[in-house]
């Protein structure tokens, strides 16, 4: 079996597309782990929680579907459309709004612990915008594809994509089920989901960085400005919004990596399920793949920025002992 996937590989490596079909059938390998360890991963008590506060899931549900596609639209308008020319802008452009339109990634749940966030949250706030997705996701799009005016060769399906994105996350409902069933199944599927989901980006540096080094070379400016800037813009303004609103510091941090960490994987898989015979498959992909590798030094800069503030509140509480 393992020979037969390295004959594949090496058989497909020289393809010059941004996603050759080896890859394609490793990614939808992952995404189907990813989104069943997600849903596993919410427990009866994190829901519960959720219901009884449920300030934090309200403000992220608005912040991811309110900030992330208006950064993507606006990044679009203001630095992608006016200093990028050829033919292939208007196909990187649907790619950064896909990519602003998805659900929360599952990393961002690695990142909040890390940075000494509301972990419960942010499970929560996960699989409630990917559950929400299938409604969102096409609605977003139908909005602000609307408003760039994309000429029948980029026409959106919108309800081909609803049906791409049910069938994605129909194994998060699975997980949820089985989670209730068993909690100790469930906690082992969260932790294979969990290392699938952090496994992904080494994914794309080991097989899709090499192939691609010359397309990434010659890819201009505002196409990366793009890519880093929805990560920074939507961790950036989700903050402030939660601290001005004055929720709790640990809710803020989570509030801000949820909402500025998108779904790669799932972005890329949509992608490919609805536009795997388009001839700019390759420049719509672009801004997706390139965001999946900023996004782990953005989250990771933005991580240690919040443990040293989560530090600098810690002291200034009392020692009442």
């Amino acid at each position: 079996m393992i020979e037969s996937l390295i004959v594949l590989a090496e058989e497909t490596a020289n393809q010059a597309t941004v996603v050759n079909e080896f890859e394609q059938t490793l990614l939808r390998i992952f995404i189907l782990i990813i989104m069943f360890g997600l849903g596993a991963g919410l427990t009866p008590k994190d829901f519960g929680l959720a219901i009884r506060r449920p300030w934090g899931l309200i403000i992220g549900w608005l912040t991811q579907f309110g900030i992330m596609p208006l950064t993507a639209y606006l990044l679009v308008i203001a630095v992608l459309l006016p200093f990028t020319q050829g033919p292939e802008v208007a196909f990187i452009a649907l790619g950064a709004l896909i990519m602003g339109a998805v659900p929360a990634g599952t990393t961002s749940n690695l990142f909040t612990y890390f940075s000494k966030g509301n972990l419960a949250l942010s499970v929560t706030m996960t699989v409630n915008s990917t559950l929400w997705a299938f409604v969102m996701t096409p609605f977003m799009l139908w909005i602000y594809s609307g408003l760039l005016d994309f000429d029948e060769a980029l026409s959106i399906e919108f309800g081909e994509l609803a049906i791409v994105i049910l069938g994605l996350i129909i194994p998060v409902a699975l997980g949820m089920l089985v989670r209730r069933l068993s909690a100790n199944a469930g906690a082992v599927l969260e932790l294979i989901g969990g290392v699938f989901g952090l496994l992904f980006i080494p994914f794309l540096i080991a097989i899709w960085v090499p192939r691609n080094w010359q397309l990434l070379l010659t890819t201009e400016w505002p196409t990366y400005a793009v890519a880093i800037g929805l990560g920074v813009v939507g961790i950036t303004v989700a903050y402030i919004i939660a601290t001005a609103i004055r929720l709790h510091p640990m809710n803020a941090r989570t509030i801000a990596l949820e909402t500025g960490i998108q779904n790669g994987p799932l972005g890329i898989a949509v992608i490919v399920a609805v536009y795997g015979d388009s001839p700019g498959l390759d420049s719509i992909l672009l801004i997706p793949a390139l965001y999946s590798l900023f996004i782990v030094i953005i989250s990771t800069i933005v991580t240690l920025i919040f443990r040293r503030a989560n530090v600098a509140e810690e002291q200034k509480i009392p020692n009442l002992l």
